[in-house]
């Protein structure tokens, strides 16, 4: 590490800031709040699960690739874990998707759109060709602002749709921090970045990762209008 390289810390620093905008545009969205107001159909609630069902079994595939890539080290313990939690996401998922009407069964039978599906496509070619440090920092930027959406959702579901623990486990699970995972996130940046890593790659990873986050919402609230016309 020269001594221009920001530490971890920083370097996280630099890129929430510079994410300032599309973070803002994250919270609070169209969407969460057509949700909260009780004007989302449920066939839109059944293509969020057909949209999640494609993502969540492709990026544990990711993670499960790059703690292999990365052997023994910290840094596959930390992509070991993010391939765990989604194992654990996917197994919710069935529960939200029986809510809405749907046999789990038939999710992997969904077929994506392209703005729902690029967040997960650059997902996968992160695990191939990214830094452990840029898919760190991606996911550190990331998963703040997904998160709070989920806790958005579920608060919705619960309030203007009578959904119960079950049905909202998925989002709940997206809303509560990982213990710990913060901690590891910045020791796999640190580690990766004194041998070498570039910050700017990373700083672009969060930057291209973070705008197909805002897709994929963007492509679920207008959704919402041929869901609409269709009734």
């Amino acid at each position: 590490m020269t001594s221009n390289t920001p530490t971890a810390a920083e370097l996280v620093d630099e890129v929430r800031a510079e994410l300032a905008p599309i973070e803002e545009r994250l919270s609070g969205h169209p969407f969460v709040a057509t949700l909260a107001a009780g004007h989302v159909p449920r066939s839109t609630l059944e293509r969020f699960a057909g949209e999640q069902h494609w993502i969540i079994t492709s990026d544990r595939r990711s993670f499960a690739h790059l703690a292999a890539r990365y052997g023994d080290s910290d840094a596959a313990g930390f992509f070991l874990d993010l391939a765990q939690g989604e194992s654990v996401a996917l197994g919710h998922l069935d529960g939200f998707a029986r809510w809405t009407g749907l046999d789990p069964r038939s999710l992997g039978d969904y077929q994506p759109t392209p703005g729902a599906h690029a967040y997960t496509a650059y997902v996968a070619w992160l695990a191939l060709n990214g830094s452990a440090a840029d898919v760190a920092v991606a996911f550190l930027a990331n998963l703040a602002a997904w998160g709070a959406n989920c806790g958005g959702v579920a608060d919705a579901l619960r309030t203007a749709y009578g959904a119960d623990d079950a049905a909202v486990a998925f989002f709940d699970f997206f809303a509560t921090p990982a213990p710990g995972f913060d901690d590891h996130a910045l020791r796999v940046i640190d580690a990766d970045l004194r041998a070498g890593a570039s910050p700017a790659r990373a700083k672009s990873a969060a930057r291209l990762l973070q705008a197909y986050e805002l897709m994929f919402w963007d492509t679920m609230a207008r959704s919402l209008e041929g869901d609409a016309a269709a009734r």
